[in-house]
């Protein structure tokens, strides 16, 4: 699902959105691995999808001299889209052999690729399907548990799984970039531990208003401009 962040005013990236339209776009490509026998949860997919941005993002091929420093450094520059494609069995296989990061969650497997321009995909990422990421929750989720970073999700709107992943992936990297050097290196030992969930209403209002990371969306598929999507409730940032 292609999706781009659309960053406020107190975002860390200030600069004006002409200016980062301006900018060469990059997307950030990430693939779920959903075969027919056995899918995986929503919940776990949209959780796993969020730690694979993270964990590409402290990634030490990501900054620095690294290898995908300037292509992560260009696509932070501009908007951050991410696009999330599905596969299975030897499509998986194949998107497996490009350099990327495989991210595990309960049943989930999600692969997090270094960004590429919007018109430069590789083949074998760029022939995969964008729509059928149609996932469902078995059983309800639990209560996330208390001191996660939790990815609340606006009660009042339908976003198709693939849709909320590229969602809740912005609201993890919105967090990343809010925390000190310390306490993402922190988030990082500890396996980048969260939670996605879907507030209640009344917390919905006080969430938006609370000055956490908040995710708007630029509109480009299934919502409209400006929606609010996720806010990043991360302990560190209250």
């Amino acid at each position: 699902m292609s999706d781009a962040y659309q960053s406020p005013a107190d975002s860390p990236f200030r600069h004006a959105a002409e200016e980062r339209d301006r900018a060469p776009q990059f997307v950030l490509p990430m693939v779920v691995r959903i075969e027919k026998a056995a899918p995986p949860a929503r919940t776990d997919a949209l959780e796993t999808a969020a730690r694979a941005v993270l964990v590409i993002l402290g990634d030490a091929r990501s900054s620095g001299d690294g290898e995908w420093a300037e292509a992560v450094r260009d696509w932070q520059d501009a908007r951050i889209r991410k696009v999330v494609r599905r596969a299975r069995g030897a499509e998986w296989r194949r998107a497996g052999a490009l350099p990327g990061i495989t991210v595990t969650g309960k049943s989930a497997e999600v692969r997090v690729f270094p960004p590429v321009p919007l018109d430069g995909w590789p083949k074998d990422l760029a022939r995969l399907q964008v729509s059928g990421t149609d996932l469902d929750d078995p059983e309800a989720p639990e209560p996330a548990d208390p001191g996660v970073p939790v990815l609340w999700l606006n009660p009042g709107l339908e976003m198709s799984a693939g849709k909320a992943m590229a969602q809740a992936g912005h609201g993890a990297q919105l967090a990343w970039w809010e925390l000190s050097g310390r306490e993402r290196t922190a988030w990082r030992e500890a396996g980048f531990p969260l939670a996605v969930r879907t507030a209640a209403p009344d917390r919905w209002q006080e969430l938006t208003g609370s000055g956490l990371p908040l995710v708007r969306d630029a509109g480009f598929t299934e919502i409209a401009p400006g929606s609010c999507t996720v806010v990043a409730d991360h302990p560190a940032l209250r």
